[in-house]
């Protein structure tokens, strides 16, 4: 007896049929892969990049005592004056077109864009990849730092009580005031050049997702080829 000769089946469903197996190469079991990505390439989990972010918030928190001393060392000095009144102690600034102050908010903010930049590289090349996490402990411990190198910067800057200071030193002796931060939006410097220049690089040089579709289309259209019988002469 000769078995019954099925029919294949037509040609839209043998498409459906080949859309709803996975392509080439996706391992759906892969260990590690948690059933998701292309050869079971799903990342190092998320445990892993948590503990990654943690360990890169504090190394870039800890920066900021660096920018503290560089900014304590370059920022420029504003002079100040003592002179006594009939009401007591006055102390005003010496050069009052001077622009002093408004460079050492302009030394602060250039330290931290730099800053900013080398942590968003340094970030790059230790890791080659993305993920919130990691943008996330870019952002936070840039902000950490600045927050670190400002409060340094100010204790280790001149005496913060100017009047105590003029009457310690004397009637029209000029001292430095101290180190303060006028514009307090300079602090957000450092998270906004890491994030900018990450997300450069990761444009530029990331690594590059998968097509889905592209291997299976090419397999199909290779079988449908191989399937067409040669023309009859």
């Amino acid at each position: 007896m000769t078995a019954p000769h099925t029919p294949p089946p037509p040609p839209h469903e043998q498409s459906a049929h080949r859309m709803g197996q996975p392509p080439a190469g996706y391992a759906a079991d892969a260990p590690g892969g948690g059933g998701l990505g292309w050869y079971g390439q799903d990342g190092p989990g998320m445990k892993t990049e948590l503990r990654e972010a943690a360990v890169i918030t504090v190394a870039v928190a800890l920066g900021g005592a660096l920018l503290g001393l560089l900014w304590w060392w370059l920022a420029p000095h504003v002079p100040l004056v003592g002179d006594t009144s009939s009401t007591g102690w006055v102390v005003y600034l010496k050069d009052t077109e001077g622009e002093q102050a408004v460079g050492v908010d302009g030394t602060f903010t250039l330290l931290a864009l730099a800053f900013g930049t080398v942590s968003a590289g340094l970030a790059f090349l230790a890791r080659r990849r993305g993920g919130v996490p990691l943008v996330v402990a870019l952002a936070v411990g840039g902000l950490l730092g600045s927050l670190l190198a400002w409060r340094l910067g100010v204790w280790l800057g001149p005496e913060q009580d100017v009047v105590a200071h003029a009457r310690r030193i004397g009637e029209g002796v000029t001292f430095s005031a101290p180190l303060r931060l006028g514009a307090k939006g300079a602090l957000l410097a450092w998270p906004f050049a890491t994030l900018v220049v990450h997300l450069g690089l990761m444009t530029m040089f990331g690594p590059r997702d998968p097509e889905p579709y592209a291997e299976p289309q090419n397999q199909q259209g290779a079988q449908g080829h191989q399937g067409t019988p040669p023309p009859k002469g």
